[in-house]
């Protein structure tokens, strides 16, 4: 387990995380949210020991990070920000390098190595020096350096930054299944990376918690929350049958013959509403329920803190 416990990282007067407390738990797929500048990437560079906090603690698995540096370090898989390396080094050789110093020899290193490039899928630029790699293949480099010694813990600061949309995938289940039993925790600002792998998402919004939950959980926080999308073949004006009905509230249009009916209270609205369109034989040619968006969440909380702007 990771326990936060007011977390405090000061840059002179500024407060980049500000009394941050919480815990993440075997087996949890985290995602950390928020604006630029929330303190996403410096909450990740704390919890790993890369920067001392200024207040407060993280313990991992029992050890403090401050006063067992290395017991802490030994358990964390990092890949931060922009994914640092050696780029004279072709893939293989930084690879075998990063495998050393894990404590890894003889034919138990070259096992390790070739295993980590096979589920990474690096086979094709093993023999290539970094430097020359696109910008994916650096990400999928980083991630192999993170999993090598099979750690309880993988902090990931943007996995997928660069990929295509195959290996956003490939990652994307690769961190699933490395999240069976292991603590994960991912900062991104692709809210479709929170749904697509996530168990659990935190939002954070000038170094504070501004919302925690599942992603379906912050999903039914949003006003779009039982909404009803209706497509038509044809103009026809659905806010005058609609009007008056108690739980349906704003009709919006989104482009021509397009249109969002929302609820009230987020209160079940898709059989009175699929009553009505019958009876008045609405020109429907798409009509389904959304379950929220968390786009949608996320500006709203965040806006909270930053005096709506």
């Amino acid at each position: 387990m990771i326990e936060i416990i007011q977390l405090t990282k000061k840059f002179e007067q500024f407060a980049a995380v500000d009394n941050l407390s919480f815990n993440v738990e075997e087996g949890e797929v985290l995602g950390f949210l928020g604006p630029n500048g929330a303190g996403k990437s410096t909450t990740m560079k704390v919890i790993t020991g890369f920067l001392s906090p200024s207040g407060g603690s993280v313990t991992v698995d029992g050890y403090d990070i401050t006063r067992n540096p290395i017991e802490a370090k030994a358990l964390i898989g990092y890949l931060p920000e922009g994914a640092p390396s050696y780029g004279d080094m072709t893939t293989i050789e930084f690879l075998n390098f990063i495998a050393e110093i894990r404590g890894f020899r003889g034919e138990q290193k070259t096992l390790r190595v070739q295993h980590v490039i096979k589920e990474v899928v690096l086979e094709s630029v093993a023999q290539q020096t970094i430097e020359t790699l696109s910008k994916g293949f650096k990400r999928r480099v980083g991630l192999a350096q993170a999993i090598m010694h099979d750690p309880k813990v993988l902090i990931l600061d943007e996995p997928t930054d660069g990929l295509d949309p195959n290996q956003k995938h490939h990652v994307r289940e690769l961190i699933k299944n490395l999240a069976k039993d292991k603590i994960v925790i991912i900062s991104t600002h692709i809210l479709e990376e929170v749904t697509a792998v996530c168990s659990r998402a935190i939002i954070i919004a000038d170094g504070k918690i501004v919302a925690d939950g599942t992603p379906s959980k912050l999903e039914s926080q949003s006003k779009y929350h039982h909404a009803v999308s209706v497509r038509l073949n044809q103009e026809y004006d659905l806010a005058a049958d609609l009007a008056g009905v108690p739980d349906i509230g704003a009709v919006e249009k989104e482009e021509v013959n397009s249109f969002v009916i929302l609820a009230n209270n987020a209160t079940p609205i898709f059989a009175q509403v699929s009553e009505i369109a019958q009876s008045k034989q609405w020109p429907v040619t798409e009509f389904h329920v959304n379950r929220g968006q968390l786009e949608d969440v996320f500006r709203a909380v965040t806006a909270q803190t930053q005096g709506g702007e």
